[in-house]
């Protein structure tokens, strides 16, 4: 057996990574793809390694020459690598493919250890290996029959990504049998170069083996190992996050995302914070079928959206703002606000961040075991100066709710003491009881000091749309609001998600019971793990402590690095020494994945 690296390309997506320097040469966390791949060849006792350079080739070949590589290592030079492709590259080392069995690798990959030697313990000799299609993935895909056998290749450009569920992405390996490549791979290697040219793809052969009768080459499936194609620079930051060098690196690199998951489609994220029931099916077919237009056109502007968000929340349309996520909301509120704000710690950090620190009046909950009522407040903040105070319910991390009675007691006393009073609603479908909300007519008429904040993101399951809105019947307030927010602060999917929402609500009943029921099995089922301390919530996420030794941030290390489970590390945030976490509330399949994790991990101590 012996390795063919193809690795004449100019990369050019990588810019000036690769201005003077093949793309193998990149670094991934400071080691070059080359040197990794070489590294991973040179354990498995090959006969020989043949690279095929072109750009940049000397450099690329006294780079090589310098590592120390004990597997002899030969070149082949590709003199038009700038008029040809890839397939010209492999028809420039066919004769060695005749010499024998062959492992197929092009130089833009990073791969797990362990993935060439599985490749090549494999008793079936010709293999292409493969992953589930997902949508951070280019390029050629193929559909496989139940037996791993390959129907068919699928050139990027004709892939019908409505049906990519059944695709599997080609990683760009393959193990080719010494008579594969006699029989079957270079005769039609030399006959597609003499018909088409040879600036084309290699895989494009294969296409051409799989419509044979009798199959010839079976899939490889990756089941879960890590790899990723370096083509630009998203690509490389990406690929420094799957493989940091330490736990600790690849958690830090994860979290400064602050999202975009869906690029990391094997991880499952217990840190942001959704509805794991909604929306349903036939909503997302919707938006599907109106996709088109709404992508072609101008949403429309502020007065339309409000009247929209208006209906759906049945209030007037001169009492609520739509916003490009309740952040661009919260915002726009600090930023008019003159006096010192109250702010309940811990919780979520965006409203004190976005305001000056020493304009803030903090009311601590940790002695009180992160519970509090309206009456503590009062309590608290009745002797301060104070403009606003913010009030997260149910609070984040703790889950801490105050029940409804209490906030209009607290609305009274904050109209008494002429304090606005904000309360961000964004959890508050989650808890129990019927109707939590404030955004009433009658309640936001009768308090006039009364704003409230709700984000659309966490009770609806649709962050990707970036939509919240601001409640109040302050109108003045809310007129000094719009003109910081421009007129087209939410795009044509959120507006459209608004006009077909109503539509859907007895789904959205349906879901908070399903996430409530599930969350109540979810506290019970942690609570039985040895080394939690358990805090009841009324969020769709709950706060737990570890008392068995165990550091938030060793666990959270080794659920993302041994398990690909991410979840919310809140030591630094609570800061008094202990060690705390924060669970989503997801679906039961996934709440078992996780809890298995950390019995496994809190049974260690």
């Amino acid at each position: 057996m012996h390795a063919i690296i193809l690795a004449a390309g100019m990369g050019k997506r990588l810019k000036e990574l690769t201005s003077n320097n093949t793309k193998c040469m990149i670094r991934v966390n400071g080691i070059t793809l080359i040197e990794r791949v070489l590294g991973q060849l040179d354990k498995l006792g090959l006969n020989r390694i043949i690279i095929v350079v072109g750009y940049e080739g000397r450099k690329l070949m006294d780079y090589v020459n310098g590592l120390g590589i004990e597997t002899p290592v030969q070149y082949i030079e590709n003199t038009i690598y700038h008029k040809t492709n890839n397939i010209y590259s492999l028809f420039l080392a066919r004769e060695y493919m005749k010499l024998d069995d062959t492992l197929l690798l092009e130089s833009d990959l990073i791969v797990e250890d362990g993935v060439l030697e599985d490749l090549l313990q494999d008793e079936r000799d010709t293999l292409a290996l493969v992953d589930k299609f997902e949508s951070w993935m280019d390029g050629t895909v193929m559909e496989l029959d139940d037996e791993d056998h390959i129907l068919k290749f699928i050139e990027g450009r004709k892939v019908r990504f409505h049906e990519k569920d059944a695709y599997y992405k080609t990683v760009n390996i393959y193990k080719f049998s010494r008579h594969f490549s006699t029989h079957y791979y270079i005769p039609f290697l030399e006959a597609y170069l003499e018909a088409l040219g040879n600036n084309e793809y290699y895989e494009q052969v294969l296409k051409v083996i799989t419509m044979l009768e009798k199959p010839v080459i079976k899939a490889k499936k990756m089941n879960g190992k890590l790899w990723y194609e370096i083509d630009d620079m998203q690509d490389l930051d990406i690929a420094e996050s799957i493989f940091s060098n330490t736990k600790e690196d690849k958690v830090r690199r994860i979290q400064r995302r602050y999202g975009g998951y869906w690029r990391y489609p094997k991880m499952l994220d217990y840190c942001y914070l959704v509805n794991p029931y909604f929306p349903p099916k036939r909503l997302l077919e919707e938006i599907k079928g109106n996709f088109e237009i709404l992508m072609s056109q101008y949403p429309s502007g502020m007065e339309v959206n409000s009247l929209l968000a208006a209906k759906n929340f049945g209030v007037k349309q001169e009492y609520i703002i739509p916003g490009n996520g309740a952040s661009e909301l919260i915002k726009a509120v600090l930023d008019i606000e003159e006096g010192k704000i109250g702010i309940i710690k811990p919780t979520f950090e965006e409203y004190p961040n976005r305001y000056e620190e020493e304009k803030c009046e903090i009311f601590q909950t940790q002695d009180m075991g992160f519970r509090y009522d309206e009456n503590k407040l009062m309590e608290f903040f009745g002797n301060k100066a104070i403009s606003m105070l913010v009030l997260v319910n149910p609070d984040n991390p703790s889950g801490n709710f105050i029940k409804k009675e209490g906030i209009l007691r607290l609305c009274e006393w904050a109209g008494y003491k002429g304090i606005r009073l904000l309360v961000d609603e964004s959890f508050a479908d989650f808890a129990e009881g019927e109707d939590n909300t404030l955004i009433h007519n009658e309640i936001l008429q009768k308090y006039p000091n009364l704003i409230v904040m709700k984000s659309i993101s966490k009770s609806y399951g649709v962050p990707g749309i970036r939509l919240g809105i601001l409640a109040s019947a302050q109108i003045e307030y809310l007129e000094k609001i719009k003109k910081s927010i421009p007129i087209w602060n939410i795009n044509s999917f959120a507006e459209f998600y608004m006009q077909i929402e109503g539509k859907y609500h007895r789904d959205y009943e349906d879901a908070l019971r399903k996430l409530k029921e599930t969350r109540n099995e979810w506290f019970h089922k942690l609570e039985k793990l040895p080394g939690l301390r358990v805090y009841p919530s009324q969020a769709n996420y709950i706060m737990c402590e570890i008392i068995n030794g165990i550091s938030s941030a060793e666990m959270t290390e080794r659920l993302l690095a041994d398990y690909n489970i991410f979840i919310k590390d809140l030591t630094a945030k609570i800061g008094n020494g202990r060690q705390y976490i924060r669970l989503a509330v997801r679906n039961r399949d996934e709440n078992c994945r996780l809890w298995e994790a950390m019995k496994k991990i809190l049974g260690e101590k």
